[in-house]
């Protein structure tokens, strides 16, 4: 019988999506969660029935889990990474791994010499009809690229970014930034993904709509290593938030992502059109990403 891996995640804000995945995941088993909170914790463990721990060093020392979720504060991912990796745990880190390339190579040197596995979230990078558009790149479809762009219209509330668990976000300290390395990092990592990675960048941020210490608004201009030329905008300010796009081309072809779905795709040919849309293509609404964090 394969095995059975026994999942912990700890930070339950975003962690209780993680919770969900876990439950629904071949392999996995939801064993246990931490958080600070005991209203969260209570409600874990009303919906799932795994064990609570209200210190993240008693979870460390449970020697039944096998992987640990990490969900708190970004700024903190590494350290709580570090300390997993060093109790031998398996861990899955929410995004950003962490906040500066220094953290992150630290962490890094732990699950190396820790001997453990460990991946960060970045699940555009799971979508079909993203790994059809990095195999349509691939392949040469679009030809030599020429363009390369990403929006995130993405809105978030003032209330986002208040209260016991909000008042992280949008800070240097502990978020890193703001639209660019909470929301829009996605977009980053799907543009580097698909068209390679960026050589040079020019840009603004600032803060537009709310009352925060980090940007809620940037626009840049990306040189790709292949030559592309390309533009990434984030912002949180965009009521009431609409779908992220993604619109690549080159000197065969071209496409245009909306959400999980492509608006349009004109590259290998009439049957592959026909293919890709009918695969991935879609008027319906995609879903409320863009004003909801969860």
């Amino acid at each position: 019988m394969p095995k059975t891996y026994q999942f912990a995640v700890v930070g339950l804000g975003i962690g209780m999506r993680h919770c969900a995945a876990i439950e629904e995941a071949r392999g996995a088993k939801l064993a246990a969660v931490c958080d600070l909170d005991p209203e969260r914790l209570a409600e874990a463990e009303q919906s799932y029935g795994c064990r609570t721990y209200g210190k993240w060093k008693d979870l460390l020392a449970d020697p039944s889990i096998d992987c640990i979720s990490i969900a708190v504060e970004s700024g903190r991912h590494a350290e709580f990474g570090i300390e997993a990796a060093k109790a031998g745990k398996h861990i899955l880190v929410e995004k950003p791994v962490d906040i500066t390339p220094a953290r992150i190579e630290r962490l890094r040197s732990a699950v190396r010499k820790a001997g453990v596995m460990a991946a960060c979230v970045f699940q555009g990078r799971m979508e079909p009809v993203n790994i059809a558009l990095k195999k349509s790149i691939d392949k040469g479809r679009l030809g030599r690229l020429i363009g390369v762009h990403g929006w995130l219209p993405w809105y978030r509330s003032q209330a986002y970014y208040e209260g016991p668990h909000g008042a992280w976000k949008g800070t240097w300290e502990l978020d890193g930034g703001g639209s660019l390395m909470n929301q829009g990092i996605h977009t980053v990592d799907l543009l580097q993904w698909l068209a390679g990675p960026v050589e040079e960048v020019a840009g603004f941020c600032g803060v537009y709509a709310h009352d925060i210490e980090a940007e809620d608004q940037t626009v840049a201009i990306l040189r790709f290593a292949n030559g592309a030329l390309g533009t990434l905008f984030t912002t949180t300010c965009a009521q009431p938030g609409h779908d992220a796009r993604v619109y690549v081309y080159g000197e065969k072809g071209s496409f245009s992502r909306l959400g999980n779905q492509l608006e349009l795709y004109e590259a290998g040919g009439p049957k592959e059109r026909e293919r890709m849309m009918a695969q991935f293509g879609s008027t319906s609404k995609t879903g409320a990403v863009s004003s909801d964090p969860m």
